[in-house]
């Protein structure tokens, strides 16, 4: 009857605690995340947009093997590429200290000890009073038994953490081979503008003399004079300046390579070697897996997910196995005798009861946390459409701009082919020759800079499309923790 009460008495208590424990209801998340059809995406079959995609080394397409030697060396040598693989490593170490969690812990301790016993305290004689040595050689284990799910979200967060700092790093890589082909093309561009540049200065010295021997013979006056070394000064001026850019520009191809200076033996490239790249013209719901950035957010995300998962599993019990077994003597000789022989094993049970609002302080926190992540995820997809917006409206702009100012070169240098041929036949004056010269170098500055500007906006575009970036296969742990939040 004794015992019989005692167990009604035991669940009753029992009853009590559950009771009582903290109460996580009413605290959940409120954003969501926008999906493909929210943002007004097409979806497609699995491998329908497939060409859309640029390729993992889409700067080949350019047709530059220089170039492709540089943003190789770029990818391997890039200091601040390398920062971001030490956080990937670091938060890769993180998902094995948690997952050491979820397992037995098992320790060691040898204790030798030279110790005097109180003759006022619980030891009577002969012990107290005495000094003896004492000997302790034990092994303590013990087991959290994750029956909530802490352990499990603890290492869906871990996992998130690390598989958004791997698709930062990827992200990072983007961006670099992008940079390196953008400043080789700005290269390229200088390098085709000096040559122009130097052209115009050499032709506005044949002008400055043509005008000085018109004015001895009196067929002209010195105004026309002063107008040509006014130009050629301006031309002059021009010229200073794209050799200091093409200084500045070389510094920072280096820089982004990770060393000090170019490689030696680097030609410095022109526009016509390059090739255009390709450029998709439509987008779909395939597309938002393929840019890293959105990725590592989608991860951030999990990662809030899984310490809500672990905040909310606080609130109930944490049940944990412990044991030891060992030898412990008085007196080192008796330490390894038989007799020393001690063990105990048990399992322990904590639930918090009465703790003032620290545990619903805290899920209201990551639950905060969560929602931040959501919406950081959806403010950087609206960003990344915004930006393929931009890139693809500029790749078409520049080649509607193109194909307004082919036709002004084409009549310019026609222009300047009459010219000559009047000068041949008697017709005209070498000045007329030069001036129609002039026309088709100002086309042909032009012409530059638009070819540099399509280069550019598909290098953009190609960047705002992943930068041929693909999802790794996701982890065994990964696949793991995925299943377990979803239970």
């Amino acid at each position: 009857m004794t015992s019989h009460r005692t167990g009604m008495l035991a669940a009753a208590l029992a009853a009590a605690l559950l009771t009582a424990c903290a109460d996580p209801g009413g605290i959940a998340p409120s954003a969501t995340l926008r999906d493909a059809a929210a943002l007004g995406l097409p979806t497609t079959a699995a491998n329908a947009d497939t060409a859309l995609a640029p390729a993992a080394d889409w700067w080949a397409q350019l047709g530059d093997p220089q170039l492709d030697r540089l943003v190789t060396q770029a990818l391997q040598d890039n200091p601040n590429l390398r920062v971001a693989s030490a956080r990937v490593a670091k938060a890769d170490s993180a998902i094995a200290v948690v997952q050491a969690a979820d397992g037995p812990q098992v320790n060691g301790t040898l204790g030798l000890n030279r110790q005097r016993f109180s003759e006022n305290y619980i030891y009577p004689p002969p012990l107290g009073g005495s000094v003896q040595s004492l000997g302790n050689l034990q092994a303590q284990g013990s087991w959290a038994l994750d029956f909530f799910g802490r352990n499990a979200g603890q290492l869906q967060a871990a996992i998130g953490q690390a598989r958004a700092a791997q698709a930062e790093h990827d992200a990072a890589r983007v961006l670099l081979a992008a940079n390196v082909v953008r400043t080789y093309v700005q290269w390229a561009r200088l390098q085709d503008q000096h040559a122009l540049a130097e052209r115009a200065l050499a032709q506005q010295q044949q002008m400055l003399q043509l005008a000085r021997e018109r004015t001895r013979a009196g067929l002209d006056n010195e105004l026309a004079v002063r107008q040509n070394e006014s130009s050629r000064a301006d031309t002059r001026t021009q010229v200073a300046a794209l050799e200091q850019q093409q200084q500045a520009t070389g510094h920072a191809l280096a820089a982004l390579l990770g060393q000090p200076r170019l490689p030696a033996g680097l030609q410095p490239p022109r526009l016509a070697q390059l090739k255009a790249l390709a450029v998709p013209h439509e987008l779909s719901a395939d597309w938002l897996g393929r840019r890293a950035d959105i990725a590592a957010a989608r991860w951030r995300v999990q990662a809030a997910q899984g310490q809500v998962q672990a905040a909310r599993a606080q609130f109930y019990p944490n049940i944990n196995l412990a044991g030891f077994i060992g030898l412990q003597s008085l007196g080192f000789g008796n330490l390894l005798r038989s007799g020393s022989a001690e063990w105990g094993v048990g399992p322990a049970l904590s639930l918090p009861i009465f703790e003032g609002g620290r545990l619903r302080g805290n899920l209201r926190g990551q639950v905060a946390d969560e929602d931040a992540a959501i919406e950081s995820y959806n403010a950087t997809v609206i960003d990344a459409m915004r930006d393929v917006a931009d890139q693809s409206l500029a790749v078409q702009a520049v080649a509607r701009q193109q194909g307004e100012q082919a036709p002004a070169l084409q009549a310019a240098e026609a222009a300047w082919t009459i010219a000559r041929q009047r000068y041949g036949a008697g017709l005209a004056t070498y000045l007329n020759v030069l001036v129609a010269e002039n026309a088709v170098l100002a086309q042909r500055r032009q012409a530059v800079d638009l070819s540099a500007q399509a280069l550019l906006a598909q290098v953009g575009l190609a960047q705002a499309m992943g930068g041929g970036w693909q999802p790794a296969a996701q982890a065994p742990e990964a696949q793991a923790s995925t299943a377990a939040s979803s239970h």
